[in-house]
């Protein structure tokens, strides 16, 4: 077994079928096939179930493109570590973030590592919590900010924040008197509500506390993109239950809201940095990690992010900024 039959292996699982890893790796497909069976050989298993509408991985499969990615990642990580000049960081980090994350710490947080550490290549994927759990279990991400403290069991999770959930619709919206400044679960359930689907943590979050109070709401549209969600919201569709992180732009808060809290339930997220093993984390990674922690700690102190507590160890600056490195 060699990297080359892993990385070819790897691409035939994401893309789905030879055909297609063929086209991506610029290697033919009677080859991608040779190196496929050699691989099944060694391994002394079937590793792909292979249908006329393409390949998927047997579970013997699927545990080797678990364990091969990681080793993929691993390696490439090493070579930039030897490439490096000394008293410098490079590489590539992967930092998964929710939407409405991305609204509050995103931009800032990719200044903040551009300024410092240009020789780090971020690359930051947003996605909804449960896919970058995921993409954290199966080694696709170095670091994530998810919601829940098992999110990923068998990875340290260091809670950061923790956000208040607000009933969020326009200034000039008639839903609610203007002279409110909370809400009850009860006359929020009566609002024309406009909500992620159950598929999202947060959605399952609040339709729990609705449920223990045996309280129906009034969901008039589910959507799972939070720009057009709040987009609808802003016209005059409904209102949303969100963190007012989800009014944020670039870390400042979007005029023209109005964010009411819960005057009768205590809805509230918390935020977990999820990384790999501290032993797996590269220098680069772990620089990045203490920046992103930096960032929301600097961002909630300045009152940029609101809406949010720091939590004990965040607030008291654990784990002190990164270093800088020359270029």
């Amino acid at each position: 077994m060699d990297l080359r039959q892993l990385k070819y292996f790897v691409q035939i699982v994401e893309s789905g079928s030879l055909a297609k890893a063929s086209r991506q790796l610029y290697v033919a497909q009677p080859a991608l096939s040779q190196h496929i069976a050699k691989l099944e050989s060694e391994v002394g298993k079937p590793l792909l179930i292979r249908t006329a509408k393409g390949v998927t991985p047997t579970e013997n499969g699927a545990a080797l493109h678990h364990h091969a990615r990681f080793i993929l990642r691993q390696l490439d990580q090493a070579l930039s570590v030897a490439r490096q000049e000394p008293g410098t960081v490079h590489g590539m980090v992967s930092v998964g973030l929710a939407a409405t994350t991305v609204c509050a710490v995103g931009a800032p947080f990719m200044r903040r590592i551009r300024e410092r550490f240009p020789g780090i290549v971020l690359n930051v994927v947003e996605g909804m919590s449960g896919h970058l759990a995921q993409m954290m279990r199966t080694g696709q991400l170095d670091l994530a900010i998810l919601f829940s403290r098992d999110a990923v069991p068998d990875l340290p999770a260091e809670p950061i924040v923790e956000e208040e959930l607000f009933v969020m619709l326009p200034e000039d919206s008639d839903l609610v008197p203007p002279r409110r400044v909370k809400l009850s679960c009860a006359d929020t359930a009566s609002l024309p509500l406009i909500l992620p689907t159950s598929i999202h943590g947060l959605r399952r979050r609040i339709t729990s506390e609705f449920e223990q109070r045996n309280l129906a709401m009034h969901v008039v549209a589910e959507v799972d993109s939070l720009s057009l969600l709040m987009t609808c919201v802003r016209d005059g569709m409904g209102a949303t239950i969100k963190p007012m992180s989800a009014a944020l732009v670039d870390g400042r808060m979007r005029e023209g809201w109005r964010t009411l809290a819960f005057s009768d339930a205590d809805m509230r997220r918390v935020n977990f940095i999820y990384s790999v093993d501290a032993e797996q984390l590269s220098p680069a990674a772990a620089a990045v990690r203490a920046e992103l922690r930096e960032t929301i700690r600097q961002l909630v102190l300045q009152g940029e992010w609101k809406g949010v507590n720091l939590l004990q160890s965040a607030a008291a600056g654990q784990g002190q900024e990164s270093p800088r490195f020359s270029p």
